[in-house]
């Protein structure tokens, strides 16, 4: 889905006669791609070493030994199983869940914009709220730097979100920015009232102030007293509550999406992680174990924002346990797998960056 992403960001930049480069944030591709790969290291890494300490602290042969026969494990083992498992499909679906979920949101966002571009369910009681941190947020601006803002504040605000370098006139013109979002909330009385010719103007000046505030609070430049850190924090929380929203229906059908693709397409991942990665069957430990590491590095990832594969981090951590138990691993499988995630990103690039260029001809 990123490499989707990204392959229509280069197409749509080169067909309006830009720089491939241009229509991607590669600051934030490249933060995924770091995600991506150091993940499934990571869950090898993790997965070795958990076994080695527990085989260490706990001397129980069965727990590391292939199970025999059709006799089910005992009712300890299984509720470990059940637990563990329960934590990866729970880290799973927040993870994949949020990819899903952005996704229905950027289709609805371009294909029915007055909808869905603002959140327009917003109860108008807070409209009052929304003004008053404005003015306190804006105040607090001009206080750091009370000079003229420039003519064309929008620019000088989305040149400073990109390379993250503060300039004379930013915070005057971050400051109007926030004047002139509170007078158009207030011109409209509520955000469902916003007709569609100025949706997108104050939406984009909602993103453009709240990630002017994001950048200022990372970079720690300027130096903000706690006063004004809260003033601030306060307001981004109302603009991020006004353009980064989901609808219920939409979190309601990926999770429905998430679940029927796990109880109807399973077996065969389930098989090769399971069955094909290693020379011998998972023993108990390794799986206990292999599901502890993923749950624990998606859950990470997920904290940070950070898409990653759940296949990816839960295949690694078998092969983990699979190396640190001696059981040897099956090269085929894992080379496989290695071929599977190093092409499937540029592939998606390729493939959605030429369907976007073709039906934009038809």
């Amino acid at each position: 889905m990123i490499g989707s992403i990204v392959g229509v960001g280069i197409a749509n930049a080169l067909m309006q006669g830009r720089d491939g480069t241009a229509g991607v944030d590669w600051s934030q591709a490249v933060n995924v791609g770091y995600a991506l790969l150091l993940s499934p290291i990571i869950g090898f890494i993790c997965a070795a070493l958990l076994l080695l300490t527990l085989k260490y602290l706990v001397r129980k042969p069965s727990l590391y030994q292939e199970p025999k026969g059709a006799t089910p494990p005992p009712l300890w083992i299984r509720a470990i199983l059940v637990l563990t498992c329960t934590g990866v499909s729970f880290a799973h679906g927040s993870n994949d869940g949020q990819k899903g979920m952005g996704l229905i949101m950027l289709i609805l966002i371009g294909c029915v914009p007055t909808a869905y571009t603002l959140n327009r369910a917003m109860p108008d009681s807070r409209v009052e709220q929304f003004h008053v941190l404005g003015a306190a947020a804006q105040t607090a601006l001009q206080k750091l730097a009370p000079s003229v803002p420039p003519a064309d504040t929008r620019a000088t605000v989305t040149t400073y979100i990109r390379p993250k370098q503060l300039q004379p006139d930013t915070i005057p013109a971050v400051a109007e920015l926030v004047g002139k979002i509170d007078a158009q909330v207030n011109e409209y009385g509520t955000l469902r009232k916003i007709p569609t010719a100025a949706v997108y103007i104050v939406r984009n000046d909602m993103y453009l102030v709240s990630e002017a505030i994001r950048v200022m609070f990372k970079t720690g430049v300027p130096s903000l007293d706690q006063a004004t850190k809260e003033s601030l924090t306060a307001y981004k929380g109302e603009l991020d509550d006004a353009t980064k929203y989901i609808p219920l229906w939409v979190k309601v059908s990926v999770a429905i999406a998430l679940g029927l693709g796990t109880m109807i397409g399973w077996k065969r991942i389930v098989v090769t992680v399971g069955e094909k990665i290693g020379k011998s069957h998972l023993t108990y430990a390794q799986g206990a174990l292999a599901e502890l590491v993923a749950m624990g590095t998606i859950a990470g990832a997920d904290m940070f924002g950070m898409p990653v594969s759940t296949t990816q981090v839960l295949s690694s951590g078998v092969a983990g346990t699979m190396a640190a138990n001696g059981s040897g691993l099956q090269m085929a499988t894992v080379r496989n797998l290695l071929m599977a995630w190093v092409l499937t990103l540029p592939m998606a690039v390729l493939l959605s960056g030429s369907l976007y260029w073709i039906l934009s001809h038809i």
